[in-house]
């Protein structure tokens, strides 16, 4: 086990926090899935914020308050580590990932209903509790502006407005993967966006330089 339980809060332990990690991602990409050494800081920084240490976030540069955008060139591993990630969580603690293709795919199958189903406080899953809502949006910028019935929406940037606001009324935390600088980001969806988005935000960064691993 990663972790044990002492007062009631769970006490992780960091290598065997990683050593399970990399099962998991073996189970799932295969047998050929590490973690590059190179890949560590990043790795640590993600890691202390998802386990909430508050001293070591602070050593970090984290901001409880804020989600995690997880910036960084194609193929450098963002959705795969934010997935393993959450897999290390307790459920009530954990997060829902979403593709943004997928998102735009469905206000062309749905309409304006999937923004507000993305916009909400909080999730009912099949059992009936309620569930605040925390989703890490995969690849944002890859999605397409797709039209329903004739109308065109630029769906991301609704939702993540509606979700800025939930951010400041209930403290809402929203996670984001992108391989678009901020510059990009303010092109594909506006200025008000991209503010939001650094109110929102920690920002986490692989090296421009990081190479494809896919390759």
């Amino acid at each position: 086990m990663f972790y044990n339980i002492q007062n009631n809060y769970i006490v992780y332990n960091y290598q065997k926090s990683l050593d399970f990690m990399v099962k998991k991602g073996r189970e799932i990409y295969g047998e050929c899935f590490s973690l590059q050494s190179a890949d560590m800081p990043i790795i640590r920084k993600l890691f202390v914020y998802m386990i909430r240490d508050e001293e070591l976030m602070v050593e970090e540069g984290l901001d409880s308050r804020k989600g995690i955008m997880l910036c960084g060139p194609i193929g450098v591993g963002k959705t795969s580590l934010m997935h393993l990630l959450r897999l290390i969580l307790p459920e009530s603690k954990s997060y829902m990932m979403k593709s943004c293709r997928d998102i735009s795919f469905e206000f062309h199958r749905d309409g304006y209903d999937v923004i507000d189903r993305y916009s909400k406080k909080s999730l009912r899953f099949n059992h009936g509790i309620m569930k605040k809502q925390t989703i890490c949006f995969d690849d944002l910028g890859a999605e397409q502006n797709l039209k329903h019935f004739g109308n065109e929406c630029n769906v991301l940037s609704e939702i993540l407005l509606s979700r800025y606001d939930l951010f400041i009324s209930d403290s809402l935390i929203t996670h984001i993967t992108t391989n678009l600088n901020a510059t990009e980001i303010e092109k594909q969806y506006g200025v008000r966006v991209r503010s939001r988005l650094r109110e929102m935000m920690n920002v986490v960064s692989f090296s421009d330089e990081a190479p494809d691993k896919r390759r």
